[in-house]
């Protein structure tokens, strides 16, 4: 279904008279249509008396007529703009973004286990978690990571966004029933370099595709303890009277990552029950200021973690609803060794027998033996620091293993005030 001709007019002539844009090209550029199509809105406008031809030929504007509101049609444009503030970029209605979201699906995406152990290289990660993590980012569901603090579940969800490689595209608005909803926004979505054509050449290659879209990677949404149920509705900006999409619609063919999930004001079964309808059926409902609600593609990869047992932040039947459950441990003690020798090599740090002796057999016995994949990090660039304070060269010693392992923890006593 394609937008209304007097939608169309009026975000042209919206555009005319805020950008004051007078030749074909330019606005052709800034509403995102074909030259052809901008011109039969221009013909269509004149012929309603809004726009009327200047009757001057730019010397530097290849030939092209200029066009200029009429006194009618700045009052129209301002009365269009009085019950919407958007011009710029057409929007692309509702339907057809359905059918551009099946065609670049995140569920089309094969990962490898080359592709994602390429992707992952940095981490030092147990052999057979890679074998868990491959068929659940390639079904393209969802995932609960899950396990004690420190331990990578941030790297993880990054590495599994780094493995993807692909672009898609996004649509800069789409429109429901006259309403328009902005989607593209530079913060989450990394527009891909532009294709800019060599005058030389007889092909064209740069407008090979709809320019109402932005070629982008696939989109990452991050979340924290900041997310809220209001996050994952429509936003309106009454001032402007237009929609801004919710987070999870931004991230429509990408990933959607909650992470430090419990850390919420609401509890995680809230927000695992507002999940529920979009992780089963593909779709999700969002509801316009008039109250109407309508469906919106929910095409997204959601990757929850945390660093609590599942069994007591869900019931079982919200825990169903999560197809990958994947538990990430701490390393062992052979893993952590591999860590802490990789960063300290990449941190310029020489390794040193006595303090690592030291850290595994006066440190570690006070936390009993439990590593994790922070710790290797704190500790070099802690010693690291007193290096430099101190002025002395970069070293490992037993007692600046015990200043650096100081600051790791905090003492369990009380706080005389």
């Amino acid at each position: 279904m394609a937008l209304s001709p007097v939608m169309m007019r009026d975000i042209l002539i919206k555009t005319m008279f805020r950008k004051n844009l007078e030749q074909v090209s330019d606005l052709a550029q800034a509403v995102c249509l074909p030259v052809q199509v901008t011109q039969e809105l221009i013909d269509l406008a004149r012929t309603q008396r809004l726009v009327e031809a200047t009757g001057t030929l730019h010397a530097n504007s290849g030939g092209e007529m200029g066009y200029q509101l009429t006194d009618q049609g700045k009052t129209r444009a301002l009365d269009a703009l009085a019950q919407s503030e958007y011009f710029g970029a057409m929007p692309v209605p509702l339907d057809v973004y359905r059918e551009q979201v099946k065609r670049q699906s995140i569920r089309n995406i094969q990962l490898t286990r080359t592709q994602l152990t390429d992707a992952m290289g940095h981490l030092i990660l147990p052999p057979d978690l890679l074998g868990q993590l491959g068929p659940a980012v390639t079904s393209g569901r969802s995932i609960l990571m899950y396990g004690p603090p420190g331990n990578g579940k941030s790297s993880i969800s990054n590495g599994i966004r780094d493995a993807m490689g692909d672009k898609i595209y996004i649509p800069r608005a789409v429109e429901y029933a006259g309403q328009v909803i902005t989607v593209y926004d530079p913060i989450v979505h990394s527009a891909a370099e532009a294709q800019v054509d060599n005058p030389n050449s007889l092909r064209r290659s740069s407008t090979r595709f709809d320019t109402r879209y932005v070629r982008c990677d696939r989109p990452t949404v991050i979340t924290g303890g900041e997310l809220s149920l209001s996050m994952l509705d429509l936003v309106y900006n009454p001032t402007a009277r237009t929609y801004q999409a919710p987070l999870q619609l931004k991230s429509t063919g990408g990933i959607f990552i909650v992470d430090d999930l419990g850390r919420q004001a609401e509890p995680p079964q809230a927000l695992i029950n507002r999940w529920i309808v979009p992780l089963e059926e593909g779709k999700d409902i969002l509801a316009l200021q008039s109250g109407e609600k309508f469906e919106v593609p929910f095409d997204t990869l959601v990757i929850f973690s945390t660093n609590y047992h599942p069994n007591k932040i869900f019931d079982q039947a919200a825990l169903r609803r999560i197809f990958y459950k994947i538990k990430i441990d701490g390393p062992d003690q052979e893993n952590f060794l591999k860590i802490f020798a990789l960063i300290a090599r990449k941190k310029n740090m020489p390794l040193n027998q006595e303090a690592l002796v030291h850290l595994l057999q006066s440190k570690y016995p006070q936390i009993d033996n439990v590593y994790a994949n922070y710790q290797p990090v704190f500790l070099i660039d802690q010693m690291i620091a007193i290096c430099e304070f101190e002025g002395i060269p970069y070293q490992m010693t037993p007692d600046l293993i015990d200043r650096a392992w100081s600051n790791m923890f905090v003492e369990d006593s009380e706080v005389v005030r």
